[in-house]
């Protein structure tokens, strides 16, 4: 596994399992979903006076399509494996009470900001930026693993990125506001006798990334690995035709974190000495596992504390 760490500096935090969430927080709200997170957040609230003495009632959004790590099934539950990560938490701090807001990534943003909500979900990656905004948690509960889609007749010569940029090097150009953009970039200045062609591109659909490198226009396509499961390797992917053509590197994992509001301190603190329990009890590794069939810690990068220049 790579040890070497990325600066986080692009606005971008989040990524998403369709294919065109490859680049960070990009996702747009709708009405009909931030109405509906209102509504829910109103109905905890006016709920809390009714918990029983004690109880500290908090509101957690998370957002409802993506899959798998925050979602609405399709009976109407929370599910995915942050919530579940919630759910555990709440097990163990006898006094709180969650309710679950299903609600877009801009909803829930804003929401947790302004104390709509308590605290939140969406796969979010650490910026310094962001650490201004709201209480990040001293553990992250998992992450997003990064590599690159290559033609899988290659397979055998491209097992990494130093390899791939040996093989060419060829990458799909990546838009400069792209997180993803910075990651590479970051990579040729840690690897300077091993670096990758990186060019700035503008927004483009998957299916062309995709078709580009089997047509040998490309070498690679920077690709999110749950990303790459969920429309190339499943058999209802929107690419799955490409399933016997194409394969996947994994490169790193990108820590991914829960907000708090900023007056959740207290709330966060009590949150991590849960998951440190969980995790030592090896809860986290089988909710990993469970969702991913992986865990996701071991692509991080060995060392790797919350606001590191990676």
């Amino acid at each position: 596994m790579k040890k070497n760490f990325i600066n986080f500096i692009a606005a971008a935090s989040l990524i998403s399992v369709s294919a065109a969430a490859l680049s960070a927080c990009n996702a747009s709200s709708t009405p009909d979903a931030a109405t509906a997170g209102t509504e829910a957040a109103k109905k905890a609230a006016s709920e809390s006076a009714a918990s029983p003495e004690g109880v500290k009632k908090k509101v957690i959004a998370h957002t409802q399509s993506y899959v798998p790590y925050d979602f609405i099934d399709k009976d109407g539950n929370h599910d995915g494996y942050e919530v579940a990560v919630w759910k555990a938490i709440d097990e163990k701090l006898d006094d709180y009470e969650f309710e679950y807001v299903g609600t877009t990534d801009d909803d829930l943003l804003v929401g947790v900001e302004t104390g709509k909500y308590n605290a939140g979900s969406k796969g979010v990656w650490w910026t310094e930026e962001r650490s201004g905004k709201y209480v990040f948690p001293k553990n992250y509960t998992g992450a997003s693993i990064i590599g690159i889609a290559i033609r899988k007749e290659n397979a055998s010569e491209i097992t990494d990125l130093e390899s791939f940029a040996r093989f060419s090097g060829k990458l799909v150009p990546i838009g400069p506001a792209n997180a993803q953009y910075n990651i590479v970039e970051n990579y040729n200045t840690k690897h300077p006798d091993a670096k990758i062609d990186l060019v700035a591109g503008d927004a483009f659909e998957a299916a062309d990334a995709y078709q580009w490198v089997l047509e040998g226009r490309y070498d690679a396509y920077f690709n999110i690995r749950t990303s790459y499961e969920a429309n190339v390797e499943n058999e209802d992917g929107e690419y799955h035709d490409f399933a016997d053509k194409l394969a996947f590197v994994p490169y790193e994992g990108i820590p991914i974190w829960s907000l708090f509001n900023k007056d959740e301190q207290q709330f966060a603190d009590d949150f991590d000495k849960a998951f440190e329990e969980l995790k030592a009890d090896g809860i986290i590794d089988d909710l990993q596992k469970q969702y991913f069939g992986y865990s996701l810690f071991d692509y991080v990068p060995e060392g790797y504390q919350k606001g590191d220049t990676l």
